[in-house]
């Protein structure tokens, strides 16, 4: 390993790239590489923003204005689930009416039943992580310790 003096330092030529990657012919090949894939990529989204047709969008009315809620949030039946656009989200849906001007419309909610159902599915999940990662964790403390037993056993044996 060769040293050069940079400044008032001496820093080691320590090239972490091999000799083989900075040869004309493997750069112009890398180039090549990630042209084509950057090319892919991005040619790829031009394309798609082409045949997006323009569609206008009318949002519901419970985004611009206030609303009051008519009832209460419930879940939808198979035939909401299917025709209702507000049904896909969440499975849950809630009638409201809009204060100014006066459309009742159906909107997603979160139901506190459906939520309390994936918290205790999530606290179920962490609580079967644990004990999995913990008695991984004993398993391998057992095998380490029969190793250093086995070691010392060797060590011993030697003298």
């Amino acid at each position: 390993m060769g040293a050069t003096w940079c400044g008032s330092r001496l820093m080691e030529s320590d090239c972490r790239i091999p000799v083989a990657c900075c040869r004309p012919r493997v750069l112009i090949l890398h180039a090549l590489f990630w042209g084509l894939v950057s090319l892919r990529v991005f040619g790829a989204g031009l394309l798609s923003e082409e045949k997006t047709p323009v569609r206008q969008v009318v949002a519901p009315c419970w985004l611009l204005e206030d609303f009051v809620v008519t009832t209460e949030c419930l879940q939808c039946n198979a035939f909401q689930s299917a025709s209702w656009s507000s049904c896909g989200l969440t499975g849950y849906v809630e009638r409201i009416n809009c204060t100014r001007s006066n459309r009742e419309e159906y909107k997603s909610c979160r139901s506190a039943v459906m939520e309390e159902h994936l918290f205790w599915k999530f606290e179920a999940a962490m609580l079967a992580l644990m004990a999995g990662l913990a008695i991984v964790v004993v398993v391998r403390q057992r095998w380490l310790d029969r190793l250093a037993s086995e070691k010392v056993r060797r060590q011993i044996e030697s003298i």
